[in-house]
């Protein structure tokens, strides 16, 4: 039982306590936190939340609904009262309204509701580490256990945007280099493996985030134990790579995934449908520029072989080309600036298709105003930087005053919504494999290839 200490918000009277969740697929790591709320005080208040405000919040894939999830709180005999949360701010009303003395939820939330210190005593209570499918039998959708391996900047933020996307629970992380791993999984609460075998063995699906030049054969490993995959861009560095892990992942029935974000976030794909619609006519030409400065001694900047600018954003510039004009271009030219140590600072690159041009620009060393342009008979559509979260785009016409404005969501990173792309494609839900196809990543590997191939030469 977690030892309370008396504060100034707890009198001698019953010690009430809140805390809330969406407890979509109920599982033991709830039934846990459920307990050990329970055990802080006398009498346990719990919020779940509706689908309004999960939707509202960036809460994805939420299968159950509210009346299976209030159900479920209240089978486990913990919660002396259920509410829904209905808004933001709810909780601090919900603190007052009740006269409630402590206010709990997972240490996954550490640091974020600290403003409530001023109203009630405010506890983390450490997540449960490892959740099985063992108390989801009778449901039709299990739990994903995730591992990751490689512990960098990305992995973080996938382990934030993860825990916005019902069906799914990060719980462990590789990496060969001990103490990297170490720091990371103390951060996290997640448990660290330096043996693979060991790793693979207590995850459902993997994420890969290490080192370009490591994707294939983690990507071939992980298939080989039966693993799912979702892979960081770029997925691979080679067209026949690519080829042969997709063929080997159906030959399994195995989902393998690239994770380009844009690809999959709701303003993109309502841009790329007015731009396929026929409303600026037939696209003739497609240009986008991304850009941004990193300091010179990063990854990025040193990697001798797989560092430079287009190996780490030319993946974004390429994709609204081939969602447009596809992979059968005519002609593909790179120009390029290179840094001291020979990698480019700064690439454009530059398709003729039949009927069509496009241009691709990504930069680290160079700054440049980044947009996305998409040209037709009828008119354009722009977005401007940053274009490839999509939130906002206009589609212009001859006529100056005509100008039509569209505007989406993109919640946090971004990475939710490829993660909750990706689940639906292993839960059979739904397929969105065509928001990027294996025919495109198989035609950008070939690109990257390319690239790293040729020096400013036409091709």
């Amino acid at each position: 039982m977690e030892t309370l200490e008396k504060g100034k918000f707890v009198g001698k009277g019953i010690i009430k306590v809140i805390t809330y969740g969406t407890f979509d697929l109920f599982h033991e790591g709830h039934y846990r936190l459920l307990q050990r709320a329970k055990a802080l005080g006398d009498y346990l208040i719990v919020g779940v939340t509706t689908e309004t405000y999960d939707r509202a919040r960036g809460k994805l894939n939420v299968v159950d609904s509210l009346a299976t999830r209030i159900e479920n709180v209240k089978k486990t005999g913990f919660a002396d009262e259920i509410i829904t949360e209905e808004t933001q701010g709810q909780k601090f009303n919900d603190i007052k309204k009740f006269h409630v003395d402590i206010f709990t939820v997972g240490s996954d939330w550490t640091g974020t509701f600290d403003y409530l210190k001023d109203y009630c005593q405010v506890i983390y209570l450490e997540r449960t580490r490892n959740i099985s499918s063992t108390m989801l039998r009778e449901q039709k959708q299990q739990i994903q256990r995730i591992g990751i391996i490689g512990t960098g900047r990305i992995a973080g933020r996938f382990l934030v945007e993860a825990k916005l996307v019902s069906g799914c629970s990060v719980q462990a992380a590789y990496n060969p280099h001990p103490g990297s791993a170490a720091k990371f999984a103390q951060k996290w609460g997640i448990d660290a493996y330096l043996d693979i075998e060991d790793f693979f063995s207590v995850v459902d699906v993997v994420y890969i985030a290490s080192p370009h030049e490591t994707h294939y054969n983690y990507i071939k490993a992980a298939l080989e134990h039966g693993k799912h995959v979702l892979c960081e861009k770029p997925m691979v560095m080679q067209g026949i790579q690519a080829e042969k892990l997709f063929k080997y992942a159906k030959e399994r029935g195995l989902i393998l995934f690239e994770g380009i974000k844009t690809a999959y976030c709701p303003g993109f794909s309502r841009l790329l449908g007015i731009a396929c619609s026929g409303t600026i006519g037939s696209v003739r030409n497609v240009e986008a520029c991304f850009t941004k400065l990193e300091a010179p001694d990063t990854r990025e900047l040193t990697d001798q072989k797989y560092g430079g600018s287009f190996t780490e954003l030319g993946s974004y510039c390429m994709l609204p080309v081939l969602k447009l004009f596809g992979k059968d271009y005519e002609k593909l030219e790179f120009e390029t600036i290179r840094g001291e140590n020979g990698l480019d600072l700064f690439t454009k690159i530059s398709l003729r298709y039949f009927g069509g041009i496009a241009t691709a620009t990504c930069g680290l060393g160079v700054k440049s105003e980044g947009r996305l342009l998409i040209a037709g008979t009828k008119g354009y559509i722009v977005a401007e930087a940053p274009w490839w979260k999509t939130a906002y785009f206009e589609v212009h016409y001859e006529e100056p005053g005509k100008v039509e404005k569209y505007s989406e969501s993109f919640l946090g990173d971004g990475l939710r919504y490829e993660i909750s792309d990706f689940l639906s494609m292993i839960n059979g839900s739904s397929d969105n494999g065509f928001k990027l196809t294996r025919g495109e990543s198989i035609a950008l590997a070939e690109i990257m290839e390319k690239f790293l191939e040729t020096e400013d030469r036409i091709l």
